[in-house]
């Protein structure tokens, strides 16, 4: 993995320390040169999985760029002596909807409860005018049969999209990506979760002051209570990050 400056490890995790610029370019780069690539948004939840899943370790250690996502890897970074700047998944795919409309980069939404990824692009086309939608699919809640999975590669690869958004929630994404990669022709591929429902409007985001201060799990925790297990994840995260960097001032 790549980036504009040298990464990051967290727990031996990779992270990206590289502006949007860099990133966006080195996509455009790809999306000339027909590459076959991922880009990896990765939180504390996502660390300290890859802490004990090792095909989700290599998933974020293969990635092209794993970006920062979410306050708590900030701060894990600091105690490591790292500067880790955030890039979340929902405003990268902004980001890349923005400065592809130009270039006529083609996007395709997988992912997401039925309807939500039609109104995705609706959503995302009148924010920037011009943009494309190679197609959209929302894909059932269980395992696709090996005719499903067969078909829905062909309808991707017949659509020739440049960029496609998965949205299937952490860890289901990252394997989903892992398992098509290179089975797909499509440029890049990224996960991005939660990305989906706030972009179409199905899920409220932070206000932008709470994003900025890094507070958006709480917000989230307050009208997505479920989301209190998966926060569960980031204390134990922040006690192996406390015990590394003990260790390493102790050398």
């Amino acid at each position: 993995m790549a980036s504009g400056r040298p990464n990051a490890r967290v727990l031996d995790v990779p992270l990206s320390r590289c502006s949007i610029d860099h990133i966006l370019l080195v996509m455009e780069k790809g999306i000339q040169g027909g590459w076959n690539k991922y880009i990896c948004i990765t939180n504390t939840e996502s660390i300290y999985h890859a802490t004990r899943i090792p095909t989700h370790f290599d998933y974020i250690n293969n990635a092209r760029f794993s970006c920062c996502d979410g306050i708590g890897v900030v701060l894990a970074g600091k105690m490591l002596g790292f500067k880790i700047p955030r890039l979340y998944g929902p405003d990268l795919m902004l980001k890349c909807c923005e400065y592809g409309v130009d270039k006529k980069w083609r996007h395709f939404f997988y992912g997401g409860k039925g309807g939500v990824p039609d109104l995705l692009s609706k959503r995302l086309t009148e924010k920037f005018p011009g943009l494309i939608t190679a197609e959209t699919y929302s894909p059932p809640f269980r395992q696709l049969t090996p005719e499903e999975d067969k078909s829905i590669i062909n309808q991707i690869d017949k659509a020739k999209p440049d960029i496609l958004w998965v949205g299937l929630g952490l860890l289901k994404q990252e394997r989903w990506i892992a398992e098509h990669l290179g089975k797909i022709n499509v440029p890049w591929m990224i996960g991005v979760g939660a990305a989906f429902d706030f972009h179409a409007g199905t899920a409220i985001r932070a206000p932008s002051f709470l994003r900025n201060i890094g507070l958006e799990w709480l917000y989230r925790l307050a009208f997505e209570p479920r989301m209190l297990k998966r926060n569960l994840y980031s204390f134990p995260f922040l006690i192996l990050v406390a015990r590394e960097a003990i260790r390493q001032r102790k050398k």
